[in-house]
C-alpha cells in the first residue's frame, strides 16, 4: 500500500549532500560529503548558498564555464561531468552524465514525490495530449484526484501552469509532482516525449503504466532525431521505466515496439489479438452529441459514447480505458467520463444544435487540417464550413498547403487571423488564398478572426459543421509582438449567446 505523506518544501530543512547522491553514480574528487544542502540549480543566475549546482555540457552552451559566478554566488557543492578546478572548501562529485545528475538529484530534492504517486505515462508520435486528457477525466470520475503534465500544459485540480515542453525539465517535473502530493492527488499522467528521453528528464521516473499511443516519422531533424531508428529507440525506453505497458497492436511498426521490451504488457485495437479491442464503430451526429460510439471486447465487455469525434479518438479512448481499467476503474464512471468529455483545443465541441455544429482545434499544419476535415466529413455535414488562418514569420509552405487542403476539402474556407506576429495579415492571407484559388475552393476573406468566427455562426445552414482550427487551446493572438487575450472558444460562446436560439 503506497504512503501518501504530507510534501515538505525543504526550504527550512538542510539535507547532506551524501543523503542525495544515493541513486546516482559517482566520483567523489573532493569537499565534504556531509556539506549541507537545500537545493539544486542549473541556471548560474540562480545560484544561492545552500544549493548544488549541477554542470552540463550542452549543444550550445556548457555550464562548466559559469563554475566561477557560482561560486562567487557562495555554492559550496559542484556536480560536473569532468575534473574542474574549485577551492578546498568547495565539494565537488564528478558523475557522467550531468542531465541524469539533475533529474536524480532533483527528485531527492523534492522528496522522491513520483514515488507517492500512481504515474501513468503517455509517449507516441500522436494522440498523447487527447489520451492523457481522457485519463485524467476517468481516473478522476473514479474519485482519484490526478494531476496532468504535458503539451497544454500543468493541471493540479483547478490549477493550470502553461510549459515551455510537452515533458518539462526535470526540476520542473519533480516540483510539480510535489505540489500534486501537497493538493492531495493521489495520481499522475504526463505525456512523455521522445525529447525528454534523450534528454534524460525522466531518469528516475518509475510508470506504474505507461502508454505507447503509435509512431511515424516525426522529429527527425538537427536538435531531434538522427533518423527513425533513434527516435523509436528513445520512445520505446519508457518500458525500461515501466511496471505495465499499453501498447497500439494497429500500429504499423508493432513488431519493433513490442520486441525485446523489459515489462509486462497488452495490446489494444481493432486487432483480433488485442486483449482491448473496439468493435461496431459508428459516428454520431445528434443536436446534443457529436462523437463516436463502440463496444469495448476482449478482457471486457463495455459499451462506450465519446464526446469527440473521428476515428483516431477510438484508439485515444480505447488506450485510455485499458490503462483506467488496468488500475481498477469502474466501467459506469469510465463510460460517463469519456461520453461528458472537453479537451480545450482538441476537437472540442463548443456548441451543437440542430443548426449547426461549432469545433475549435489546435489544427496548424497541412496534415493535421487534412486528418482533422476528413474526420468530420465522415459526419456527412450540409456544409463543411473552415475558418482558419496562418502564423506570421513562419515558413510559408504552411500556408500554401493549408490552402491547398482547405480549397480542396472545405466547402467554404473563411480566411482570416492567426498569430500574424511581425507580418501583416493581408499578406498572410494573400498567400494563402492562392491556393484556395488553385484548388478551385470557395472562400471569403474576414481578416478580423472574431468577426470571422462570427460570420460562420451567424450565416450559419442547417446542417453545417464549423471547425475553427489553428489556435486550439492559445489564450492569446500575437501582433507585432504583443500578445491580446483571444479565445476561439470564448467568442463562440459569445456568439452564440448573442443569437440566443437562433444559433
Amino acid at each position: 500500500m503506497r504512503q501518501f505523506i504530507k510534501f515538505d518544501s525543504g526550504e527550512d530543512t538542510n539535507m547532506k549532500i551524501n543523503e542525495w547522491l544515493k541513486d546516482l553514480p559517482y566520483t567523489f574528487l573532493q569537499g565534504n560529503p556531509d556539506t549541507e544542502v537545500n537545493e539544486v540549480v542549473y541556471d548560474s543566475r540562480k545560484a544561492v548558498p545552500g544549493a548544488v549546482f549541477v554542470c552540463m555540457k550542452g549543444s550550445r552552451r556548457d555550464s562548466h564555464d559559469f563554475i566561477p559566478q557560482v561560486l562567487a554566488a557562495g555554492v559550496k557543492v559542484l556536480v560536473t561531468e569532468r575534473p574542474v578546478e574549485a577551492p578546498e572548501d568547495v565539494t565537488v562529485i564528478q558523475t557522467e552524465d550531468g542531465r541524469q545528475a539533475l533529474a536524480l538529484l532533483s527528485a531527492a530534492r523534492f522528496g522522491y514525490p513520483a514515488r507517492k504517486l500512481r504515474m501513468i505515462g503517455v509517449t507516441g508520435t500522436k494522440g498523447k495530449t487527447t489520451t492523457t486528457h481522457m485519463i485524467r477525466a476517468i481516473m478522476e470520475a473514479n474519485g482519484q484526484k490526478t494531476g496532468m503534465i504535458g503539451t497544454n500544459g500543468v493541471y493540479i485540480g483547478q490549477t493550470h501552469t502553461p510549459t515551455l515542453n510537452t515533458t518539462p525539465e526535470s526540476y520542473d517535473l519533480h516540483r510539480h509532482f510535489a505540489q500534486m502530493v501537497e493538493e492531495g492527488c493521489s495520481c499522475c499522467v504526463m505525456e512523455v516525449s521522445s525529447q525528454a528521453f534523450k534528454m534524460r528528464r525522466v531518469d528516475g521516473i518509475v510508470f506504474d503504466y505507461a502508454v505507447f499511443t503509435n509512431i511515424s516519422q516525426d522529429h527527425i531533424g538537427p536538435d531531434e532525431h538522427a533518423d527513425f531508428a533513434e527516435y523509436l529507440a528513445c520512445k520505446k525506453q519508457i518500458f525500461a521505466q515501466s511496471r505495465h505497458a499499453l501498447i497500439n497492436m494497429d500500429d504499423e511498426h508493432v513488431e519493433e515496439i513490442v520486441c525485446d521490451i523489459p515489462c509486462e504488457w497488452d495490446g489494444f485495437g481493432l486487432h483480433e489479438n488485442a486483449k482491448y479491442q473496439a468493435e461496431h464503430i459508428h459516428y454520431v451526429s445528434q443536436p446534443d452529441f457529436v462523437g463516436v460510439e463502440f463496444d469495448i471486447r476482449g478482457k471486457h465487455e463495455i459499451p462506450v459514447r465519446v464526446s469527440i469525434p473521428g476515428r483516431f479518438n477510438v484508439y485515444n479512448a480505447l488506450a485510455a480505458s485499458a490503462v483506467c481499467l488496468c488500475a481498477g476503474a469502474r466501467t459506469g464512471r469510465l463510460q460517463h467520463a469519456l461520453e461528458h468529455l472537453r479537451i480545450n483545443g482538441r476537437m472540442e465541441i463548443v456548441h451543437t444544435s440542430e443548426r449547426c455544429c461549432v469545433i475549435v482545434d489546435y489544427a496548424h499544419n497541412a496534415v493535421s487540417m487534412e486528418s482533422l476535415l476528413e474526420t468530420l466529413r465522415d459526419y456527412h455535414p450540409k456544409r463543411l464550413v473552415c475558418v482558419f488562418g496562418c502564423g506570421g514569420n513562419r515558413s510559408k509552405d504552411r500556408r500554401y498547403g493549408m490552402g491547398e487542403i482547405a480549397g480542396r476539402m472545405a466547402d467554404l474556407s473563411i480566411i482570416t487571423a492567426d498569430n500574424s506576429r511581425f507580418e501583416k495579415v493581408e499578406d498572410i492571407i494573400a498567400d494563402i488564398r492562392g491556393s484556395v484559388e488553385k484548388a478551385g475552393g470557395r472562400y471569403l476573406e474576414i481578416p478580423d478572426r472574431r468577426e470571422a468566427i462570427s460570420y460562420s455562426i451567424t450565416h450559419a445552414e442547417p446542417g453545417d459543421m464549423i471547425a475553427v482550427i489553428g489556435k486550439g487551446h492559445e489564450d492569446y493572438q500575437e501582433i507585432e509582438g504583443v500578445r491580446y487575450p483571444f479565445l476561439d472558444r470564448a467568442v463562440i460562446e459569445e456568439v452564440v449567446a448573442r443569437l440566443g436560439g437562433q444559433a
